[in-house]
């Protein structure tokens, strides 16, 4: 990513992890397709621990964007033996940070349910679900973070075929222990998390060994598997904000949920399958995002900031063109998506709803997750976290509150009253934050801040040498 044209070694280092993306998207919503041959219940079920799981998954993030990070801008600089030992940090660090989420969410799964607003037959197929899906977090993490450090090295092909392997064996699985096909018993929803866990150990143990033979471009060295303190600081201090916008993220996701749970099983559902379908988009705008990590570290560490910047808005420009194509199909033909997925009217026409709603603006979702991705090829994972927390956080919840409900309140003289738009005010919100969030990253990257570097301070002393 370092010289030649941009745009088709941006697309080469994009299309397998898009590929990879959508292989991810795709045995996600066999679960949720499989599910919904079992009940409503189920559905809203899964619906629900979605997000839930991604709270503790999502924290991953923070290695993952340290990692890629350092071993990119490591790569650029020419320093193949310092990006080894990030790796080998890194898997010490994700290991760790894995069993403890694992543990804590265990522990503590039953207050969890009923904070996100599980109830009923809800809440017992959602604890029958989630029960196992801690057991992956672990697992998750370490094939994260192999594809991280793999894609910092400028090789997305090979973490696309191990995604391939790990999505086909949880779709092959999912009927059998869902439904209980053939021998098996018939799981439900935990059958669909048992068929996730499968697949993740698997895709964590040939991850694991692919590093191990260092035949990949970097090598999980293990002479390096012990602790160095200066660079699990640095993974710690660039991973952090991202740790937080991770947390931040997925706490938004969990708090939306409940606020759409409080309407009832028929939005829940509608509202799982209609994300569900959303994510369609996420996977494409994470993959160009990641790539475009890539591209930004790789040339800071060459010391070519403007060849950075152009990665990063030829990215954003080429993701905005493909989401406003996929929102307008989302807008044309909604009940077809839903009805994939369930056959309940109720349901459908509520996901209708969201659909119209939420197909115009995908784009903006799309071009925001790009942007961030170039702050954290820079390292800038804090301008990153800001963003996030901005379209969560400042625009997306407040205006989920002011739509949906009904509520009064008094500030002195100034009487504030939410507009009881129902539901509908929920879907509005995430579309109104969407367009306000990528108006003011597209402001903020233009600022150019982001060009300094986390590898410009070990550089000073051997320019004054």
């Amino acid at each position: 990513m370092t010289d030649g044209a941009i745009t088709p070694k941006l697309m080469s280092l994009a299309w397998p992890l898009v590929v990879g993306n959508l292989l991810q998207t795709f045995y996600n919503l066999a679960d949720m397709f499989w599910v919904g041959q079992v009940s409503t219940a189920a559905v809203a079920a899964v619906s629900l621990m979605f997000p839930t799981s991604w709270l503790f998954v999502s924290l991953a993030m923070g290695l993952t964007a340290s990692s890629v990070a350092l071993v990119s801008q490591h790569v650029g600089a020419g320093d193949d033996r310092a990006a080894d030992n990030v790796v080998a940090q890194t898997t010490l660090l994700t290991v760790l940070v894995g069993v403890v989420l694992a543990s804590l969410g265990y522990a503590f799964r039953y207050p969890l349910l009923s904070l996100v607003g599980a109830e009923g037959a809800v809440f017992r197929e959602a604890l029958r679900y989630i029960e196992v899906l801690f057991f992956s977090i672990p697992f998750t993490f370490l094939f994260f973070v192999f594809r991280a450090v793999l894609r910092g090295a400028g090789d997305t092909k090979t973490a696309m075929w191990l995604m391939v392997l790990s999505a086909g064996m949880n779709v092959v699985l999912d009927p059998f222990l869902i439904l209980g096909y053939g021998p098996f018993p018939e799981m439900g929803t935990r059958g669909a998390a048992v068929a996730t866990l499968v697949a993740r150990v698997f895709a964590a143990i040939v991850g694991v060994y692919v590093l191990l033979r260092g035949d990949w471009g970097i090598r999980l060295r293990l002479d390096d598997l012990r602790p160095d303190w200066p660079v699990l600081k640095k993974l710690v201090t660039v991973g952090s904000p991202a740790t937080v916008d991770g947390a931040a993220r997925s706490f938004a996701a969990v708090a939306m949920a409940a606020l759409v749970a409080r309407f009832g099983p028929v939005p829940t559902a509608a509202y799982g399958i209609g994300v569900r379908l959303m994510s369609v988009s996420w996977t494409v705008s994470g993959a160009v995002g990641q790539a475009a990590a890539t591209g930004v570290g790789q040339n800071l560490g060459a010391e070519t900031p403007d060849r950075a910047a152009e990665v990063t808005w030829k990215a954003t420009a080429g993701t905005l063109g493909v989401l406003f194509a996929a929102g307008g199909l989302m807008v044309a033909f909604p009940a077809v998506g839903m009805r994939v997925f369930t056959n309940d009217p109720a349901v459908v026409e509520e996901g209708v709803d969201f659909l119209y709603v939420i197909g115009p603006f995908l784009a903006f979702f799309g071009g925001l997750m790009v942007i961030q991705g170039g702050f954290r090829g820079a390292g800038d994972t804090g301008v990153a976290m800001s963003l996030s927390f901005l379209s969560r956080w400042v625009l997306r919840i407040p205006v989920a509150l002011l739509l949906a409900y009904q509520w009064t309140l008094s500030l002195g003289p100034v009487v504030v009253s939410g507009l009881a738009w129902g539901v509908g005010g929920l879907w509005w919100s995430w579309s109104l934050s969407a367009v306000g969030s990528f108006v003011v990253g597209a402001l903020w990257f233009s600022l150019g801040r982001w060009r300094r570097g986390v590898l410009e301070d070990e550089r000073k002393p051997a320019t004054a040498d």
